[in-house]
C-alpha cells in the first residue's frame, strides 16, 4: 500500500473549514456541516423510538441508507476534489484501492471515525476497523448502532468498484460485526457486494 495514512490525515486535518456568509461550508469539492455527534446520535435514537419494535428493522435500514446517499456523494466530491488529489493523489499506485485508504484518512481526519481499510479483496470485500467513532457514544442500544459507517462504507466500495458515478450506488452492503457501543474495543464492518 502506497498511502502513508498517518501523513494523509494530518496534512488534511490541516486544512481549515470555515463557513461561508450562508453559514455552508463549502470544502472538498462538497458543502459540509459541523453539528456536535450527539445532536446525530439522539437524531438516530429518536427515529428508532419512534419507530418501536415493530418497524425497527425498516428505522435502520433507512438510517443506513441515508447515510450511504450522503456518502457516495460526498465520497465522490471529496476524492474528485482538489485538496484530496493535492495530498492523497501523489501517493496513489493501484486505484481504486490506494484511493479507499485515503478515503478512510479523510474519514478520520474530519472526525467522523478514525477508521481504516484493514482487508480488501478489490471488487469482493473490504474490512474496516473502527477504533473511536461518534455512534460509539450510544449506550446500551440494543443493537449495533453505526449506521453512518455501515453507509458510508458500502458507498465507499461503490464509488471504487461500481458503475461509475452516478449510477453507481448500491451494489454493496455493510455488516457492522463489532461494535464499541456494544462493548468490542473497535467497531468492524464488512462489506461484500449485495
Amino acid at each position: 500500500m502506497a498511502i502513508d495514512r498517518n501523513k494523509v490525515i494530518g496534512d488534511l486535518s490541516k486544512i481549515k473549514v470555515q463557513g461561508n456568509k450562508d453559514g455552508m461550508i463549502p470544502a472538498f469539492g462538497v458543502l459540509i456541516q459541523q453539528l456536535p455527534a450527539n445532536f446525530w446520535n439522539s437524531f438516530s435514537e429518536k427515529i428508532l423510538q419512534a419507530a418501536g419494535d415493530d418497524l425497527m428493522d425498516a428505522a435502520e435500514g433507512l438510517l443506513e441508507n441515508a447515510a450511504a446517499e450522503c456518502g457516495y456523494h460526498t465520497g465522490y466530491g471529496i476524492i474528485t476534489s482538489e485538496e484530496f488529489n493535492s495530498v492523497v493523489g501523489p501517493m496513489i499506485e493501484n486505484k481504486p484501492e490506494d484511493v479507499l485508504h485515503g478515503a478512510y484518512g479523510v474519514f478520520t481526519a474530519w472526525g467522523w471515525a478514525n477508521a481504516e481499510v484493514v482487508d480488501l479483496v478489490p471488487g469482493e470485500k473490504m474490512v474496516i476497523r473502527a477504533y473511536d467513532y461518534y455512534e460509539s457514544d450510544v449506550v446500551n442500544p440494543k443493537k449495533p448502532f453505526a449506521y453512518m459507517i455501515r453507509g458510508v462504507s458500502r458507498a465507499f466500495m461503490d464509488l471504487a468498484y461500481s458503475d461509475p458515478y452516478p449510477d453507481g450506488l448500491g451494489k454493496y452492503k455493510c455488516e457492522q460485526v463489532k461494535g464499541i457501543e456494544k462493548g468490542d474495543p473497535y467497531g468492524e464492518f464488512v462489506v461484500t457486494k449485495a
